[in-house]
């Protein structure tokens, strides 16, 4: 571990950042919280803030990023460090943004990843312009990630040194503008030393387990929720082959992933797998695993982390989920905040709505949504 105590941790105050406040975003869970702590000891002038986000009626206390009781752990843990904490009410932007946007690409047959659009319009623009207003200079995080400005002013983001939590991905939409604000101060830890680190300053939360799911679905699962909240998705339609054979009935197209195998209720002689969605006819196209599978994909609303697109074709590293592996290919901008990918290899989960986010080494070069 770098630092076993708080009096260790970058003890020695650099020059000039006592002036400079800092507001941390605290969740109540560990990685917040020891972020917190840190800039403490660097010298920061920390303020603490959290957002209140949306909730269904009767949920409130589901929300795995604002339950009462994260409120509370959160306020705790500024209590103990001695810094100020502001509660931000962000329920409707966080449900215009975030909530709209993610029951809406349902609808348009693709599998969003809302947590993209939170660090854009909620994390990054929403929650940053409440810390300026407090005269913060800049806002920190605990995702894990390293954020590097060079010598000629350009803001660069890496992957974490904890490559296994490492969340560059969700990161990838900030632009310069955004990422000269920021702050991850658990870039260069591991996650076993950050709970290390809040064990040692004696903080409540140091073995608070992770929030694993999207924060308003309360750990429920996301086909309820949408029945609950826009039940109009749940269209049945033919489950067909490729071939055109009808073998069965869907739920609603929003019901399914690609390259799904379970839940689709077909009784057959060998597995099926969810192959693509036709929106128009609402019509679910299944098939064999040895039909899964594409080598391209083409990517919108592309955000180049360094505010230019490349000018030529180049190689690189490619991720197409947050959880999965880096997967080398060749990427080709294209006009109008665009790109094109084509993977050495077949991949079988390409998915719609997701982001294709590019890798150089450990350097994140930016990413855009995958297109249908």
């Amino acid at each position: 571990m770098h630092n076993s105590t708080v009096s260790n941790v970058h003890a020695s105050s650099q020059s000039g950042k006592s002036r400079t406040r800092v507001a941390v975003a605290m969740s109540g869970g560990v990685d917040s919280s020891v972020a917190a702590a840190l800039l403490i000891q660097q010298g920061y002038d920390v303020i603490g803030m959290m957002l209140r986000l949306w909730s269904e009626t009767g949920r409130q206390e589901e929300n795995r990023c604002c339950t009462p009781d994260s409120m509370a752990q959160a306020r705790r843990v500024a209590g103990k460090l001695g810094i100020p904490f502001y509660v931000i009410d962000a329920q409707d932007a966080f449900y215009r943004s975030v909530v709209h946007a993610f029951m809406n690409g349902y609808r348009q047959g693709v599998t969003p990843n809302p947590c993209l659009v939170c660090n854009r319009r909620i994390r990054w623009t929403f929650l940053l312009n409440h810390a300026l207003a407090l005269g913060a200079e800049k806002m920190a995080t605990g995702h894990y990630a390293r954020l590097i400005c060079d010598e000629h002013g350009v803001y660069r983001l890496y992957r974490a040194r904890d490559t296994a939590k490492d969340q560059s991905y969700v990161l990838h939409v900030l632009n310069q503008d955004q990422l000269a604000h920021a702050l991850f101060p658990l870039g260069e830890y591991t996650k076993q030393e950050v709970r290390q680190l809040a064990a040692s300053l004696g903080l409540s939360v140091a073995e608070r387990p992770d929030s694993q799911d999207l924060c308003f679905l309360g750990g429920d699962d996301y086909r309820n929720f949408l029945i609950r909240n826009a039940p109009d998705i749940a269209a049945p339609g033919p489950i067909q082959t490729r071939a055109g054979e009808v073998i069965g009935e869907h739920r609603g197209l929003a019901f399914y992933t690609i390259g799904q195998r379970k839940g689709l209720g077909l009784i057959a002689p060998r597995p099926y797998y969810v192959l693509s969605k036709d929106l128009q006819r609402n019509v679910l196209i299944v098939g064999g695993s040895d039909e899964l599978g594409q080598r391209e994909l083409t990517a919108t609303d592309a955000n180049w982390i360094t505010g230019e697109p490349p000018a030529a074709p180049f190689r690189a590293q490619i991720k197409i989920r947050y959880k999965s592996q880096l997967e080398w290919g060749w990427v080709t901008p294209l006009p109008e905040a665009s790109f094109h990918i084509r993977f050495d290899n077949l991949l079988r989960d390409i998915t719609a709505g997701q982001a294709a986010v590019i890798y150089q080494n450990d350097l994140c070069l930016g990413g855009g949504i995958i297109q249908p």
